[in-house]
């Protein structure tokens, strides 16, 4: 395979409403993914609002994953983090074939031969302050896509802000694309070196980002509207 093309969300932040709302975020998401005939999905943090969801809104959630059609890759961010009671270790999601919840169902890689690809990240697993892109792992296959939840440090004003990675951390995962959560909109992400953008939660920036990777060119980063 010569191209792979990602869609790549984040911040559905998934509550108890979504049981009965026509516009699930999950739903439109999984619509725009297969309408960009996409070869794998990646979300990048607080897809469920907070762990305390209950079992039927995960199992129906769950259901949706098994029916997306492609590999689906999850990391934990700070609303859904990995506790004793989270989302993922209670509720299925993990257990579904063709998903892939990182701290969970995988180590901090998720290794895909068919695509010679590898998706890693560090999952959320409390609720206290850590470094998203810490421990950047050397490259074992054509296509590394690196995926953190987090705040991208602009300037010193941030510095009081938690989950903080720098423009020199991003640049250092040498990742062909760097899928970022955490803020509601959408936007390119330090210093150039390394393609990195947050996706945007779905309700505000209302896209999803689409990642086309070719082989002697840099990742093709546009933004996919989402139906209603």
């Amino acid at each position: 395979m010569t191209d792979l093309t990602i869609v790549h969300s984040s911040d559905l932040h998934i509550d108890v409403g979504a049981a009965t709302d026509a516009f699930h975020p999950l739903c439109r998401v999984l619509a725009a993914a297969r309408r960009a005939q996409a070869d794998l999905l990646l979300l990048a943090g607080d897809i469920f609002d907070n762990n305390r969801l209950p079992l039927s809104l995960l199992d129906s959630s769950a259901r949706l994953l098994a029916d997306a059609g492609m590999p689906v890759v999850i990391l934990p961010g700070n609303h859904d983090c990995l506790t004793a009671d989270s989302v993922y270790r209670r509720g299925g999601i993990s257990d579904v074939p063709n998903v892939h919840v990182i701290g969970v169902s995988a180590a901090e890689s998720c290794l895909f031969p068919e695509f010679d690809l590898e998706i890693w990240g560090r999952a959320h697993t409390d609720y206290a302050n850590m470094s998203p892109l810490e421990r950047p792992p050397a490259r074992t296959t054509r296509w590394q896509i690196g995926v953190a939840h987090g705040h991208w440090l602009r300037s010193a004003a941030d510095q009081h802000r938690g989950w903080l990675f720098s423009d020199e951390e991003i640049a250092a995962t040498g990742a062909d694309y760097l899928a970022l959560g955490h803020w509601p909109q959408a936007l390119a992400a330090g210093d150039g070196r390394v393609p990195a953008y947050y996706s945007g939660s779905p309700d505000l920036a209302g896209t999803v980002n689409l990642v086309r990777l070719s082989d002697g060119g840099r990742a093709d980063v546009r933004r996919l509207p989402l139906t209603r």
